[in-house]
């Protein structure tokens, strides 16, 4: 049966053919190994020709040429074969009738070739036509597997069984399906050229759980031990769906730090590893590590893994925090500022974590301690105690920084309880201190001689100190005259403060010392003997002096008198110590009564002796006799 359906249609075409030399076998067939296959052949030769003896054939394995001595596969004229071919050769079709259909059994590997068919008409006519068959013996079976498979989209998987073997028929089953997500199945038989192949497809929807599942194709040989299987590992396409990453992690400044990245994918993609828009790095693979070395808070923020194989795009963001101590604190600059003034300190820093801000004036706390990268300490009406130095702490747990500003106040000048005027042994002496800021400039004034005392009076020796924003002056009004009444001496001097913000003139008023009249009462005994001695001898010099002269007893006002002066510290106690140490003291008695008197005479220290009217104090210093009423 299967002989004459081969034949039919060899009969058409050798009713069609010119009487030329010619072929027909199929290119390309194949069977499975250990089975059959039958080739169909037919051939032409030119009318003229008479065969002598009858037709005979031969089939050649390899090549065409008898002269390169081929395996011979099968032959009419005797059974001389390759011996790979003994006993597994046989021809099917009649050659008489141009069919050289060929059968071969028991097929192995090395059967696999071309095989060439050789008409033998007699005499010279013999023709080795060029065309071939080209035997596939098959180990496996075969399975088209599209080149690309991509998730999401329909399979179409086909296995293939050659049918070529008259005596078995094959059969087709699908191994490793059982997971697959509604599989369909369906069977076909194709007939072509004369060579018949059975196929089974199976038809699914591939998801990135399938990659790599192995599916297999299963042949065999119903009422034979003949079984042939193939397996195929299924590379399934498709977009990154994880992109896996650190967690967000924290790491300190001057630290390193490794960022890990893993991509599932197929095919591997490209990784990435961005830092806002700019990429770092970049590789194609499954995993990727980005590393930073020597962090800075600069690198603090969201980095980005990228993944992209062509066929999606999935990205995961980490967030990198970078902890590091305070930076110094920028503050104000150093101010000058007028009292009253409402002033904004300003003090801003930055630390990860946010460090607490604390506002110092001379080492103690000032304001609020405020969590923030910025504190505003707010001053209003500043007073002159606000002068001072405004530090600006930042700290947080790694650490602490902080800057500094200086506030200056100025103000109007104030006078100090200490500015007065006192009873000391040599007569009366002046203080006049004062605050301000600028430091004032201090002035004395003497109404009942008419005349200013400051720096710019070139005619006296005027004692100023400045410490800080302190001023002090001082004068000493020296007694030389007649004793003093028992109310004391009367004392009329002025003292005036000064700056650029205001002015102030007042009247020191007298006080006595009481550790100076403890001293004049405790005394020796000697020492006021003396002291009565030389006032005594004084008044007597003077008296005759003005007999001598012939002109009656008047006041003589000096034109240039001196002061007395001495370092005055503004500590009262300091100043009144100083004054108790000068040496020795004058009689109480000769003081008594002094406040409410006017001064009949003063020592004021020249810059030198004048001829007639100067004279030497008890502790060496020039003096000049004045008298004023």
């Amino acid at each position: 049966m299967w002989c004459l359906k081969l034949l039919l249609p060899l009969l058409l075409i050798v009713n069609d053919v010119s009487s030329q030399w010619n072929v027909w076998v199929p290119r390309d067939i194949s069977a499975m190994t250990d089975t059959c296959v039958v080739i169909p052949c037919t051939f032409m030769y030119p009318s003229g020709i008479r065969p002598y003896r009858g037709v005979h054939g031969i089939w050649y394995y390899g090549q065409p040429y008898p002269q390169l001595f081929p395996p011979v596969v099968f032959k009419t004229r005797t059974d001389v074969v390759h011996e790979s071919y003994k006993g597994r050769t046989k021809m099917l079709g009649d050659l008489q009738q141009r069919n050289c259909t060929l059968l071969i059994n028991s097929l192995g590997p090395e059967h696999s070739g071309r095989y060439y068919f050789r008409a033998d008409l007699g005499g010279a006519n013999i023709y080795t036509f060029p065309d071939f068959a080209e035997l596939k013996v098959l180990e496996r079976p075969d399975i088209d597997v599209p080149e690309e498979i991509v998730s999401d989209e329909s399979l179409t998987l086909t296995c293939y069984a050659p049918d070529n073997c008259p005596d078995m028929s094959p059969e087709i089953e699908w191994m490793y399906t059982d997971y697959l997500p509604d599989p369909e199945f369906s069977s076909d038989y194709q007939e072509e050229g004369n060579t018949v192949v059975l196929s089974r497809t199976l038809v699914f929807t591939p998801r990135p759980v399938h990659n790599g599942q192995l599916l297999g194709c299963r042949i065999y040989y119903p009422n034979t031990t003949l079984v042939y299987e193939r397996l195929v590992s299924l590379d399934i396409k498709y977009a990154p769906r994880s992109v896996w990453v650190n967690v967000s992690s924290e790491v300190m400044e001057g630290s390193s730090v490794t960022l890990h990245c893993e991509v599932d994918s197929n095919p591997p993609p490209r990784i990435s590893w961005r830092f806002g828009t700019q990429e770092l790095l970049w590789d194609t693979a499954s995993n990727l590590s980005l590393t930073v070395d020597d962090v800075t808070p600069a690198e603090e923020g969201v980095y980005t893994c990228v993944g992209d194989n062509g066929y999606g795009t999935m990205n995961t963001s980490l967030y990198l925090a970078v902890k590091y101590p305070p930076r110094e604190p920028v503050v104000n600059d150093t101010l000058t500022v007028l009292e009253g003034a409402s002033l904004m300190l300003h003090c801003s820093t930055q630390g990860s974590p946010p460090p607490t801000l604390t506002w110092l004036k001379d080492g103690e706390l000032v304001g609020a301690i405020t969590a923030d990268e910025l504190s505003v300490l707010e001053i209003e009406s500043i007073t002159p105690q606000g002068d001072g130095q405004y530090r600006c702490l930042a700290e947080n747990e790694h650490g602490r920084a902080s800057s500094s500003l200086n506030i200056t106040v100025e103000y109007a000048p104030v006078l100090l309880d200490e500015s007065k005027c006192t009873v000391v042994r040599e007569g009366v002496q002046c203080v006049c201190i004062a605050t301000g800021n600028p430091e004032p400039t201090i002035e004395f004034y003497l109404p009942d001689l008419n005349v200013t005392i400051n720096e710019t009076e070139g005619r006296f020796n005027f004692y100023t100190h400045t410490d800080g924003q302190t001023s002090t002056g001082m004068i000493k009004l020296r007694e030389k005259g007649e004793r003093a009444s028992n109310d004391g001496p009367a004392v009329n001097v002025h003292c005036s403060i000064s700056n650029v913000y205001g002015r102030e003139s007042v009247l020191l008023e007298l006080q006595q010392e009481k550790k100076y009249l403890m001293a004049v009462i405790v005394g020796t005994i000697g020492g006021v003997a003396v002291i009565a001695f030389i006032i005594a001898a004084v008044r007597y010099v003077g008296h005759n002096n003005k007999k001598e002269n012939g002109f009656p007893r008047q006041d003589v006002v000096l034109e240039n008198p001196a002061l007395y002066y001495s370092a005055v510290k503004k500590d009262k106690q300091n100043l009144r110590k100083k004054v108790g140490e000068d040496g020795d003291f004058q009689p109480a008695g000769s003081l008594a009564g002094m406040e409410r008197q006017e001064l009949n005479y003063a020592a004021l220290e020249l810059s030198g002796p004048r001829e007639g009217l100067s004279g030497r104090g008890d502790d060496g210093s020039s003096y000049a006799e004045i008298k004023a009423k």
